[in-house]
């Protein structure tokens, strides 16, 4: 056996004589080739029809019908992209375009509860390929408080609508509610039901993934705890975890960007206490204070002393500041949406 095919074999043994000034393949001559009479003949035959406003397959079929069969329709969509001018081929009319810039990046700004919402949608896995639940979740920005939720088997508008109603009779009317630019955040009847309450509604830009950040961190806690299943076999299953998981964001969790109170201390105002209680205010930003965003960056050779250290885990502690008459308190406060590339987005 050798590693040889038979007319690999014949060639070598067999080789062909050699031709002194061989013709390429594409300038042989063979009796299926156009001719270059046949060849003008369809040039001229598709430049008339682009006069007129026709495609080559219009002035092919229309030959056709005429009894000139030159060559096969493929031949004439060849012929055509050989053509060297293309000035007279007809253009297809598209939608116009208006380049207005950079869309601005959305700003919604929050002094207290009841201001501003946001709401997403993100899936529940189960434990089947490309099927997953869906759970939608409205969170209050300023007091990070989740005032809606429900989870169903699929994305569709009027439920986003009646979860809406029912977040509205629970909580009341916000004055704004921001969302990214899905489908069912974009849907005629929740923009319909806004419009009737005058709420403002803003999404996020195009192909920007971080303007809707209290939201996504709202769902990065959820899913990120020691205690969350992974997958949900049924729909009934991922309701009960969000039954159990909602009340106790809201009440025993402690978030990170609101000073580590819960979001319903900060949703009722329960967390200004006065000092000397079991847990006084931990030093923070003035309430009514815009939050600094962002922080001012730390000197060259800070940064260069710290990268040099040991790393350490600590709890962190905000910048002391006080009022008027120097008692420390916290800002729960001012929060707005913002663009990472340019600012510390908070997050918990």
């Amino acid at each position: 056996m050798i590693d040889l095919s038979r007319s690999s074999w014949h060639y070598r043994h067999h080789p062909r004589s050699g031709v002194a000034q061989p013709i390429p393949q594409k300038d042989r001559d063979y009796p299926s080739r156009i001719g270059a009479a046949d060849r003008a003949r369809i040039e001229e035959l598709i430049t008339t029809g682009w006069a007129s406003g026709v495609s080559v397959d219009h002035s092919f079929a229309t030959a056709w019908d005429d009894g000139i069969m030159l060559a096969s329709r493929r031949s004439w969509w060849r012929i055509a992209a050989g053509i060297p001018d293309q000035c007279a081929r007809p253009v297809i009319p598209t939608k116009a375009r208006t380049n207005t810039g950079p869309r601005p990046a959305p700003v919604l700004k929050a002094t207290g509860p009841q201001q501003v919402w946001s709401w997403d949608i993100t899936d529940l896995r189960s434990p089947w390929r490309g099927v997953a639940f869906k759970a939608y979740s409205i969170i209050d920005i300023y007091s990070r408080k989740i005032v809606g939720w429900r989870v169903e088997e699929r994305e569709v508008d009027a439920l986003a609508v009646e979860m809406f109603e029912a977040a509205f009779a629970a909580h009341g009317i916000p004055a704004a509610v921001h969302a990214d630019s899905g489908p069912a955040m974009r849907s005629n009847d929740l923009k319909t039901l806004l419009a009737d309450l005058n709420i403002a509604q803003t999404h996020n830009r195009p192909r920007v993934s971080n303007d809707n950040p209290f939201s996504e961190s709202e769902f990065r806690t959820m899913k990120y705890r020691p205690n969350y299943p992974g997958t949900f076999a049924t729909l009934e299953d991922a309701r009960a975890y969000m039954n159990w998981y909602v009340p106790w964001y809201n009440a025993n969790h402690k978030h990170s960007g609101i000073a580590l109170f819960s979001p319903d201390q900060v949703h009722d105002g329960s967390w200004l206490r006065p000092l000397g209680t079991p847990r006084h205010h931990p030093p923070g930003l003035l309430p009514g204070t815009p939050r600094t965003i962002p922080p001012t960056p730390p000197h060259p050779s800070t940064s260069q002393h710290r990268r040099n250290q040991p790393t350490q885990t600590r709890r962190t502690t905000p910048r002391s500041l006080t009022t008027a008459d120097s008692d420390p308190i916290v800002e729960i406060g001012v929060v707005t949406y913002c663009r990472a590339a340019t600012f510390r987005c908070p997050s918990d």
